[in-house]
């Protein structure tokens, strides 16, 4: 969900993209094929402007965001569409209910800008970045139940150890682990730097990124549970598309990615085989049919005037017209 690049095509230059900027723009709009009379949502909202995108071309959007600052923004900004869009405080985990809520059975097309939004990314007070002093918070939701400084200061070494290696893949997790669990003793962690700073005394600075990058991410997932609920949506997000109704999901890294990618071959893939079987058999899960054989990534203009785009990949589906035992993938 990270950019800071104005998009093509914006009716609302002055409310800008302070809030957040849509990455990947246009190719958000080649891929959803947004028109007068289509519905969709956009799972992400953060500040409006990849549904704002939708909205010019005349498509109806329901935006989902769990941070009442990106509701709020997004309303006030997205205003001038009026009924032609709606936005709702929820996670996108909770799409099924908030459509059955609003009385809409499906839709033409999905969106997911996964991963953190610049306004959260650059506000200290959220405690997303080692950039500035803040509170250890990293909750999406503020009035989600754990916080970043609930599981530095609680959890034991080999749970730190394993949420730092496997949402992290920080080579150092078990080092780093240890350290903070004998720091926490002395004085509990409660902001961004003092953490930054332990994770640097173990893994000294080389080169440009920060050391603690892996384990600021680490964290942020965790206390999101972003992976799981993504794993979970996707399942089920292909029985609320209409016929030719798309599935895109824009991911920041490989851990979304990979989850991305299995979940879309999953259900992209015709036939099955196994050696103990005597033939290929009919995949009963098969109702995509993929857009993109490989992610799209962000131009190289995008990229040098947004580094942040740089780590942007997107996937696309399209939902089968037809019974899947009928259609080909």
């Amino acid at each position: 969900m990270i950019a800071t690049m104005e998009p093509p095509h914006s009716t609302t230059q002055s409310a800008g993209y302070e809030y957040h900027a849509p990455v990947l723009s246009q190719e958000v709009l080649e891929a959803l094929l947004p028109v007068e009379g289509k519905q969709f949502v956009d799972c992400t909202l953060g500040g409006g402007g990849h549904s704002e995108l939708l909205l010019n071309a005349g498509a109806s959007v329901v935006g989902l965001d769990q941070d009442p600052n990106a509701v709020e923004y997004a309303s006030a900004r997205l205003s001038v569409f009026a009924e032609q869009f709606r936005a709702v405080r929820s996670n996108f985990g909770e799409v099924r209910a908030v459509l059955a809520g609003l009385g809409i059975e499906a839709v033409d097309g999905f969106l997911l800008d996964l991963g953190v939004s610049s306004h959260q990314l650059d506000t200290a007070a959220r405690g997303f970045s080692f950039q500035a002093d803040g509170p250890l918070d990293m909750r999406m939701n503020p009035q989600g139940l754990v916080t970043a400084a609930d599981l530095v200061n609680t959890a034991g070494a080999s749970q730190l150890e394993r949420i730092f290696k496997e949402y992290g893949e920080e080579p150092q997790a078990r080092r780093i682990a240890a350290r903070l669990v004998k720091d926490r003793l002395v004085r509990p962690f409660r902001t961004t730097l003092e953490l930054a700073a332990a994770v640097e005394a173990v893994s000294p600075r080389r080169g440009r990124t920060h050391p603690a990058t892996k384990v600021f991410q680490a964290l942020r997932i965790a206390v999101n549970r972003e992976l799981e609920v993504l794993a979970q949506v996707l399942e089920h997000l292909g029985g609320l598309l209409n016929p030719g109704g798309r599935l895109a999901v824009i991911t920041f890294h490989s851990l979304e990615d990979r989850i991305v990618k299995q979940a879309f071959l999953k259900r992209s893939t015709p036939t099955l085989d196994r050696p103990e079987w005597t033939g290929p058999r009919e995949n009963p899960e098969c109702i995509f049919k993929k857009i993109t054989a490989k992610p799209l990534i962000a131009k190289e203009l995008e990229q040098r005037i947004n580094p942040r785009s740089r780590s942007a990949k997107l996937r696309v589906v399209e939902r089968l017209g037809l019974p899947h035992r009928l259609a080909r993938c």
